[in-house]
């Protein structure tokens, strides 16, 4: 299976239990959301029943005389077609009803809407729900009354339509059954999406390990090629003179030293990334480090034509806590690197400063440049900005990366500004101790 297939579909993967996920999430929402609005709206209801019933019931009560029947000034409290003239006349007479029972449970009187075929129901229950023929439901709340000398007369019940109840649920209902896929599918764009985001990095180190691989088979086949060719010329020389055999041996001894030099630099390069770093920490000396570097590379500078020079812009020790050795494999990648990407008759200018409690060190060279586009990676392991002059001169492509990761490790920092044609200027800034005392107690961490 290949990477873009795994990848494919793992995010296919992803963003189905994603999606799962939160399918299940919004209808719990959902149906706590609409099982919300039905009790509020039946705790409304209860309240606005029991409100208008309580009024209703002392108005009636008062004026009983008699258990079972209906005094005249009790009829005329109780709401007809003009509900306007009535105690309640604010209720909408079309949604509400009103039934007297007595004792027996037997209607004596009703007043208000009545419903067609809604069955009578005992008064001893307070709340209940009933059914007309129809099939509308109304709710209903059911209290005793009593006359003036407190003798039962029977109960009272008072009702309520739920059609516009019903009607508002049952379109909060469909617009929540319709609304949960549109939801879903939008859910499921923003899965793909999410998913692929977030795998967006790991296809990325998937690649640069697929690159990492492809580039140190690539270096590691060059001389490896070299050796095996020696060998096989060798092999079928039965005679072979004894300056042909150390030309031989020197080309064997070159290429093995390539490949030691490239597993020694990946080998430092995963120890430096590897937290937490045990490196040496002592008081090292900015001016002799560059000074001794510009001094030995000078040889190398001369075989490629260029010329090098150094200036110090500071007369005080510049004093930096850390790995002496590692220092000296920073600063000396970076000049090397300048050197070799200088043609012949060019310069390399490297200058020492001191700025804000920190050891400058900068290289210029008059080289080839780097594009604006190229910049961001040269630090990259194995990139060359021209491939074919860094393997003529025996580069690996790793230097910029080890001097990147050894000022990392140092808390520094390395900048470039390069311009295409014009050379570059590498930047090296160090954090510098100052005084005596700040150099002791930094050497006894």
């Amino acid at each position: 299976m290949n990477q873009n297939k795994l990848f494919y579909l793992t995010r296919w993967k992803l963003a189905g239990c994603y999606s799962a996920a939160m399918g299940l999430v919004l209808s719990i929402c959902a149906l706590g959301l609409y099982q919300a609005l039905v009790h509020a709206h039946w705790q409304t209801l209860d309240r606005e029943l029991e409100s208008v019933a309580g009024t209703l019931h002392d108005s009636v009560e008062s004026v009983l005389k008699q258990p079972g029947r209906v005094e005249p000034t009790a009829q005329q409290l109780l709401p007809e077609r003009k509900p306007q003239q009535h105690i309640l006349g604010a209720i909408h007479q079309g949604d509400y009803f009103v039934r007297l029972l007595n004792t027996a449970g037997q209607t004596v009187t009703t007043a208000g809407f009545q419903p067609e075929g809604l069955p009578t129901t005992s008064g001893e229950i307070t709340w209940q729900t009933v059914q007309d023929t129809k099939g509308n439901r109304y709710h209903q709340i059911s209290l005793p009354l009593h006359t003036q000398d407190n003798r039962p007369w029977g109960y009272m019940q008072m009702g309520r339509s739920l059609n516009d109840v019903d009607n508002y649920l049952a379109n909060v209902k469909l617009v929540l059954l319709l609304g949960l896929p549109i939801a879903m599918v939008l859910v499921g764009g923003a899965s793909w999406w999410l998913a692929g985001f977030a795998m967006q990095p790991i296809y990325e180190s998937y690649s640069q390990i697929q690159q990492f691989t492809a580039d140190v088979a690539h270096e590691l086949r060059t001389p490896l090629a070299a050796v095996a060719a020696t060998v096989e010329s060798v092999s079928g020389m039965p005679n072979l003179p004894e300056s042909e055999a150390r030309n031989i041996l020197r080309t064997i001894e070159r290429q093995n030293r390539r490949l030691t030099t490239l597993v020694a630099d990946l080998l430092l390069l995963a120890r430096i990334e590897r937290q937490p770093i045990p490196i040496r920490r002592q008081v090292c000396y900015l001016n002799d480090i560059v000074s001794d570097l510009v001094e030995e590379l000078a040889a190398l500078a001369i075989a490629a034509k260029v010329t090098i020079s150094y200036g110090a812009r500071v007369h005080r020790p510049i004093k930096v806590i850390g790995d002496e050795e590692q220092l000296y494999r920073l600063v000396s990648n970076i000049i090397v690197n300048a050197i070799q990407y200088t043609p012949t008759d060019g310069q390399v200018n490297v200058t020492l400063n001191y700025s804000d409690h920190h050891g400058i060190i900068q290289v210029q060279d008059t080289g080839i440049g780097i594009a604006p586009l190229e910049q961001k990676r040269i630090f990259d392991r194995f990139y060359r900005v021209s491939s074919d002059r860094a393997r003529h001169t025996g580069g690996s492509g790793l230097g910029l990366a080890i001097a990147q990761a050894i000022v990392q490790t140092h808390g520094g920092s390395l900048q470039v500004q390069s311009e295409l044609g014009r050379g570059s200027t590498f930047t090296i800034r160090l954090p510098s101790i100052i005084n005596q005392s700040s150099n002791l107690k930094l050497a006894k961490q």
